[in-house]
């Protein structure tokens, strides 16, 4: 299930608004914004893993983040925006006339939880649509794609397999070498937080 840990609509606004901040900071002074955890709230600060997504006209204009949690939330939330603004090999860097056009939306992701399988249908059977985000595995291939991929890609099927291409491996590819973990996300953006600030 989804994580219960939620974050309350103010944590949410504060999140995306250092997501803004780090963005503008590497327009203004080409790095990321600089935070000190201690200066937020409590709950803003355990270790998490994030992604941050960006958006112009309703299309992808920039994603970066990481599956392993490694620092306090708000500081990941603002290195990945910057990155994801600046730092995406897809995409140019966003531009002072696309800034304030943007879409941010943030993903915040619960504990990795490794699927025992032994075939690709046991692994299909266990998959929730809409629900969790797979990491998949196969020697030195790896690849993810968060729950939000659901809206583009609904049967489960199709998601690994698209999942398998992502990883550059073959679309019907099965080894018993195959690993895959699950997660879920708290996934937000600036409709979500509507008059929490």
């Amino acid at each position: 299930m989804p994580s219960t840990e939620t974050l309350s609509r103010q944590d949410r606004a504060s999140l995306l608004e250092v997501a803004r901040r780090s963005i503008r900071h590497g327009l203004e002074q080409g790095e990321a914004l600089a935070v000190n955890p201690e200066l937020y709230p409590e709950t803003l600060r355990p270790t998490r893993a994030t992604f941050v997504t960006l958006e112009l006209d309703g299309q992808l204009r920039g994603c970066i983040g990481t599956l392993a949690a490694h620092q306090p939330l708000v500081q990941d939330v603002a290195e990945h925006a910057h990155a994801a603004a600046f730092d995406d090999p897809r995409f140019p860097a966003v531009s002072a006339r696309e800034f304030p056009l943007l879409e941010v939306y943030v993903s915040v992701l619960s504990p990795l939880e490794p699927l025992p399988f032994d075939s690709e249908e046991r692994l299909l059977a266990q998959l929730r649509p809409g629900v969790d985000g797979l990491i998949l595995h196969f020697r030195d291939h790896r690849a993810t794609f968060l729950p939000a991929v659901w809206e583009t890609l609904s049967e489960p099927y199709l998601f690994l397999a698209q999942l398998k291409h992502k990883a550059g491996l073959p679309l019907n590819f099965w080894s018993p070498e195959l690993r895959a973990e699950r997660y879920t996300t708290e996934y937000f953006g600036d409709a979500d937080v509507a008059g929490a600030r």
